[in-house]
């Protein structure tokens, strides 16, 4: 089961309008009448899940995250909808199957967290019913490739190095073919999965890579060490700085 991470959701919903723009336009993938029963699968500060709500208005919604930092952020951001949204704080892989049956999944920004894709597949397939839809959206392969190496870079170099020793992160980065056939094993019918290239331009992105991309590398280090090491990753990249967001779309059909 994965650990995970240590977010802020408060600062996470302060300056992840760029993510909520990547989870919009998955949330338009998502054909829906209004009265079904909607899992949020990785539903962070609830930006996302607001939208989900209103689109069209009158459907149940159960959000899911791993943090209770990122839920609380989502319960303030969602006061008013308390009677049609369920939040929940759990790991994925340990999604309760009591939650569903549900008519549809939706995801954002959350699979490359999980390695393990055969469990979480298996187990979002056993919460959604028959003939449901899940679409979702993650990291997938080349996703943040330039942050990475910069950041592995300064890794290596002291007074980093003894904190990463052995360390290759949390994050599964996959392709469309191996995600298709994972899905179909888990037990979807049908399963269509493929890259797209989103860039983002960050205002601030000292504070950008230090709660959305490089979080996960900040809690191997003291905290006396976190300023440094941003700074230094920084200094490796592009001005001004883009990130080279490449997602993996996925639509597929229990």
């Amino acid at each position: 089961m994965m650990t995970p991470r240590a977010w802020n959701g408060a600062e996470y919903d302060r300056i992840s309008a760029p993510m909520e723009a990547m989870g919009l336009a998955v949330l338009d993938r998502l054909e829906l009448r209004g009265d079904e029963a909607v899992l949020d699968a990785g539903c962070g500060s609830g930006r996302v899940t607001q939208a989900l709500l209103d689109r069209p208005p009158g459907r149940r919604v159960i959000g899911v995250d791993g943090s209770q930092s990122m839920i609380d952020a989502a319960r303030e951001r969602l006061a008013g909808h308390e009677a049609r949204t369920t939040l929940v704080t759990s790991d994925l892989l340990a999604l309760d199957p009591a939650l569903g049956p549900v008519d549809a999944i939706l995801s954002t920004a959350t699979f490359h967290w999980i390695a393990d894709h055969t469990a979480l597949f298996a187990r979002l397939r056993a919460v959604l019913g028959d003939g449901g839809r899940l679409v979702a959206q993650c990291g997938g392969a080349g996703n943040i490739a330039t942050v990475h190496a910069a950041a592995r870079a300064t890794a290596e170099q002291p007074p980093f190095a003894e904190h990463f020793d052995g360390w290759t992160g949390p994050w599964r980065f996959a392709a469309p073919q191996e995600t298709e056939a994972l899905l179909r094993a888990a037990g979807f019918g049908d399963a269509r999965c493929w890259l797209e290239g989103w860039p983002v331009t960050p205002e601030d992105p000292a504070r950008w890579l230090r709660e959305i991309n490089l979080g996960a590398h900040l809690e191997r280090l003291p905290a006396d060490l976190h300023d440094g090491y941003i700074a230094a990753v920084i200094a490796q990249l592009e001005s001004p700085l883009t990130i080279h967001y490449v997602r993996l779309n996925i639509d597929a059909t229990a």
